[in-house]
């Protein structure tokens, strides 16, 4: 079986070139052309970010996307769906206002941006899978409806799954509020009270009301908890983290398996761009200095392959001072590892391919 082909271009410019030129150079060595667009709706997953949250891609990098896709008579809208946790994206209506408020707005990306799963996070398609763990996945409607979805992705870290690619992107961001419930609910966390000083972040960002404060200490009612994880990222003290450690693994087999959902019996492409790579998502309404320096950008039709190259490539790096990766231990190449502990974000790209989304088996093309 012939490797995967991933393309790659690094974030270098000269006077000829800029990075938005560079990038559209990247998707067509790529193959992207290669699509039937004409008069096909393309959905392009994206992360709008958090207001707050600076690490988010900038929207002239969708941009370059959509006019492409245009060029060859598609119609593209960017979309992604809201959140389980409350903040500037759980409903549709503050989500299209996030949206904007961070430069997605048509006058910048030359097309309109639609909240997958509708107002409420209610607006949703049941995908049938015949898939070890998900039987029927429950994505936003916009999504089910494209004819093409194209995931452009800020790869980087995350506090549950260890690393937010393409995998990340298309399923736990293409799951409706319920699909993201069922991604999350394998396990739920618990507070480490000796480590617990009361602050109550932990209980502002619960959408579930699940967290109260007694005697300065935080628990979970795991009746309530819908096991989103949002608390584990906002804790300033690590004091939170998920009960069972077989948790970490089972949510990246669902989001493998939601990602497989989003695309299954369509024509789909990748990009990653490797920037600004924080340790946590986007989804947080901050963003903490990038562990290593930019590597670049990625393309390729396999979100597996995506996946594998811009993880290689990040844990290639070397390590920038004064962030959170050069606080912690290395005892192995494997930064997301070092940044979270728990997580064990291989278990992502590994069950990706045991299901026949794609290949970890890759070549680099660089241009």
């Amino acid at each position: 079986m012939s490797k995967s082909k991933v393309y790659f271009t690094d974030m270098r410019t000269t006077f000829q070139e800029n990075l938005p030129q560079k990038l559209r150079r990247l998707i067509d060595a790529a193959g992207l052309g290669t699509l039937d667009f004409n008069k096909k709706y393309v959905a392009i997953k994206i992360h709008f970010g958090e207001p707050g949250n600076l690490a988010y891609l900038r929207p002239q990098y969708a941009r370059v996307l959509v006019d492409y896709i245009k060029e060859r008579g598609g119609r593209p809208f960017l979309t992604d769906c809201n959140t389980l946790y409350v903040g500037g994206r759980s409903n549709g209506l503050d989500h299209l206002d996030s949206a904007f408020d961070n430069g997605y707005q048509p006058s910048i990306t030359h097309c309109n941006a639609i909240i997958a799963d509708g107002i409420k996070g209610l607006d949703e398609a049941s995908i049938p899978l015949d898939c070890p763990i998900v039987k029927e996945a429950k994505i936003g409607r916009a999504l089910a409806d494209a004819d093409i979805v194209i995931s452009l992705t800020h790869a980087k870290g995350h506090e549950q799954a260890g690393f937010g690619g393409a995998l990340k992107n298309l399923g736990m961001g293409g799951g409706s509020r319920a699909g993201k419930y069922e991604m999350h609910s394998s396990g739920k966390p618990e507070v480490d009270q000796r480590l617990c000083i009361g602050c109550g972040m932990c209980a502002k960002y619960c959408a579930q009301s699940a967290i109260t404060i007694q005697n300065k200490k935080a628990t979970v009612s795991q009746s309530l908890c819908a096991g989103c994880g949002r608390c584990i990222g906002v804790c300033p003290r690590n004091a939170i983290h998920s009960t069972f450690n077989e948790s970490e693994a089972m949510l990246n087999k669902k989001i493998a398996e939601y990602a497989y959902a989003v695309v299954k019996d369509k024509p789909h492409f990748h990009v990653s761009l490797a920037i600004d790579i924080s340790p946590y998502c986007d989804c947080h309404a901050e963003n903490d200095a990038p562990i290593v320096p930019n590597v670049g950008m990625f393309a390729s039709f396999d979100p597996v392959a995506i996946d594998a190259a811009s993880a290689d490539a990040i844990n290639r790096q070397p390590i920038n001072p004064g962030t959170l990766l050069s606080e912690m231990k290395h005892d192995h190449d494997n930064y997301f590892a070092d940044v979270f502990p728990n997580t064990v974000w291989h278990v992502q790209v590994e069950h990706g391919q045991a299901i026949g989304l794609g290949s970890m088996d890759y070549e680099l093309v660089k241009i």
